[in-house]
């Protein structure tokens, strides 16, 4: 259900016309809402619960789309959709054709920047600030909303450093809940909390409060402004105020769920020109007691009641572990035995399943927070004094610490193992969040190894191997989700680095696959088989360096080959496998097979369910197996 206000709520112009005293009700509707839709449409339930009475205030003070509002990562945006002319459409959230789970400009006005990646709303803040400037308007206003996760993140600082020295007009709106997908971890952390517990600002607060209660609170925001200002100033923190030494004039903390509060404290700041950063404190999972309890397990809880929370029975029986349960496990097995060894991830063990290392061994595995550039030369610094860092970062947050691993790792040839989690097609989450690129751009770096398993005994070994002495840098990419053995603790073995293998020969036509997507090219091929179709197979293991000697032999009894990878095609491992038979041809070396290659097209994939997503890119076991028919009809 809707609720009476929330279902003649169109667009933030009918939010407007309301009064003040029915935006509680708003909220309360608009959380409910929330709940009942994503009880069966899964998607990013506890961070959006948290900002509803956020996004009502934004929306209502300030003029979008005309005035910016930039959600940093969009995971708690859900409300901010709603309230913008797509209630309707909001049960087709992250479904294949539907919404996306973020931002994206080019599905609302009322999304100024598209976001997926943390960390960035002050930056385009600050851009569309002064553009506005430079065009003349200087009406126009600039929200940027972060959360104290994303806060951590080194862009983030970058902006506040270049923000307040600009006297733009910028406003930053820090949501404090203390948690960004794990508990929040690090020294801004702590700083936060020292205010939010601050006995001085407490005696303050009720102190505005009582002074400006009753018929009067309408000047509430300015009185708290001006009073919390000169407080915090003198006495709060024992010393300056982080924001303020930054440039930008501080405002806070304020409860981020009194909706009437939030609309005043606006209002009033919209009076004020120049860089300005207000502090509200919420509470992931607001409204719904089981998502309050654990924001973690229901940032995205999957499916559950919408009566009691409580998550709905998933598959049970003798299935394969997830590759990042795997991992969890795998890496604990082997720090056991090598002392040298730790964990580092940026701000998601859960989600890695580092979680389990940092429970048992505290002391060898750390959670950096969203910081992909920091964790990779941090690991580079463990690795330089001889420890075997394991850093474990998704495919796409990689993308942020190129640089780091070309300087600091590549160069100096450390022996750290990335291992790239969610790499290939995600699902739901889409193009911010697949895993497309991470082939393409390892495989040009030198002195790296990269590689990928088909299953997890393949990862195991793996992992086994990077961790060797004398390997060098490492990159292992797996993808999300279930492995493909129920029996996964293989007993672990060295693999020879650089050498793939056969899994079974046939006739004519071979398929070089990298990865888990092995699987799908393995069904195509026992399609085949049962129609009396011959078809090569061989796991290649290792994009770089690559198996010379195997695609030789491919090269001698093959007359064409199909490359099969779920990572992009321009660049990627098939590039690799035609470039090397290109070089054979240049050079006059025989026969040398035809090439045709299949793997992500050359744009931003949409987001759907990843089977969806294989057919759409021609990668599941059907196209394969339709390719392989039409080149052995050429």
């Amino acid at each position: 259900m809707q609720g009476v206000i929330l279902e003649n709520i169109n667009t933030p112009e009918d939010l407007r016309r309301l009064p003040v005293s029915d935006l509680t009700e708003l909220a309360r509707e608009l959380r409910r809402y929330i709940i009942d839709t994503l009880a069966s449409h899964p998607g990013h339930l506890a961070s959006s619960l948290g900002t509803v009475e956020l996004a009502i205030a934004l929306h209502y003070v300030f003029n979008t789309p005309d005035d910016k509002v930039v959600w940093d990562v969009g995971h708690q945006a859900y409300a901010h959709k709603i309230l913008t002319g797509r209630r309707d459409q909001f049960p087709t959230i992250r479904t294949y054709g539907g919404l996306s789970g973020f931002p994206r400009m080019d599905e609302s006005p009322y999304d100024a920047f598209g976001t997926g990646h943390s960390s960035t709303s002050i930056s385009a803040a600050l851009g569309m600030a002064t553009a506005s400037k430079l065009q003349g308007n200087t009406s126009r206003q600039h929200i940027a909303v972060i959360g104290d996760g994303s806060m951590t993140g080194g862009e983030a600082f970058e902006a506040l450093n270049n923000a307040g020295v600009s006297k733009a007009n910028i406003l930053v709106i820090l949501n404090d809940n203390g948690i960004s997908i794990d508990k929040a971890v690090g020294g801004l952390s702590r700083y936060l909390v020292k205010i939010t517990s601050s006995k001085e600002y407490n005696r303050l607060k009720e102190h505005v409060w009582r002074k400006t209660g009753g018929d009067e609170r309408k000047s509430a925001g300015k009185n708290f402004i001006s009073k919390s200002l000169s407080a915090l100033k003198s006495s709060l923190l024992s010393g300056s105020n982080l924001f303020e030494s930054l440039g930008f004039r501080y405002f806070g903390p304020i409860d981020g769920h009194d909706t009437a509060q939030l609309v005043e404290v606006l209002s009033s700041l919209k009076d004020l020109k120049g860089p300005k950063l207000l502090h509200i404190v919420t509470k992931k999972g607001k409204g719904m007691k089981e998502a309050e309890l654990h924001p973690v397990t229901y940032h995205a809880p999957g499916k559950y009641d919408a009566e009691t929370g409580l998550q709905l029975n998933k598959e049970t029986g003798n299935q394969p572990l997830k590759y990042q349960e795997v991992f969890g496990r795998t890496i604990i097995e082997l720090a056991e035995k090598n002392s040298r060894i730790v964990g580092i991830t940026p701000a998601m063990p859960t989600g890695c399943s580092l979680n389990l290392m940092m429970e048992r061994m505290p002391d060898r595995a750390f959670d950096v927070g969203i910081a992909e550039q920091h964790a990779v030369t941090f690991a580079a610094g463990l690795a330089a004094q001889g420890m075997v860092p394991f850093c474990n970062i998704y495919s796409s947050f990689m993308q942020r610490a190129y640089d780091q691993v070309v300087h600091d790792i590549a160069l100096q040839r450390l022996p750290v193992v990335m291992c790239l989690d969610r790499a290939g097609l995600v699902g739901d989450d889409g193009p911010t969040h697949h895993g497309a690129f991470d082939i393409a751009y390892f495989r040009i770096v030198p002195n790296i190894t990269v590689c990928a398993p088909m299953d997890e005994h393949e990862l195991r070994d793996m992992m086994y191997t990077a961790q060797l002495d004398g390997k060098g840098p490492f990159v292992i990419r797996y993808p999300r989700g279930l492995s493909v053995h129920p029996d996964w603790h293989n007993e672990m073995r060295e693999m020879a680095v650089g050498k793939g293998r056969c899994l079974c020969e046939g006739s004519r036509v071979a398929v070089l696959t990298i990865g888990h997507i092995g699987n799908e090219a393995a069904k195509a091929i026992g399609q085949l088989r049962d129609e009396g179709i011959e078809v090569g197979h061989y796991d290649m293991r290792f994009v770089k360096p690559l198996d010379t000697g195997l695609l030789d032999e491919v090269a001698q009894r093959y007359k064409a080959v199909v490359t099969v990878e779920d990572g992009c095609l321009p660049g990627g491992f098939g590039s690799a496998v035609e470039e090397y038979y290109g070089t054979l041809r240049a050079g006059g070396n025989g026969a040398v097979p035809v090439v045709k290659r299949m793997g992500l097209p050359d744009e931003f994939v949409t987001h759907g369910s990843v089977p969806q997503l294989q057919s759409y890119c021609h990668i599941d076991a059907a196209s394969i197996a339709n390719q392989l028919r039409a080149l052995l009809n050429q």
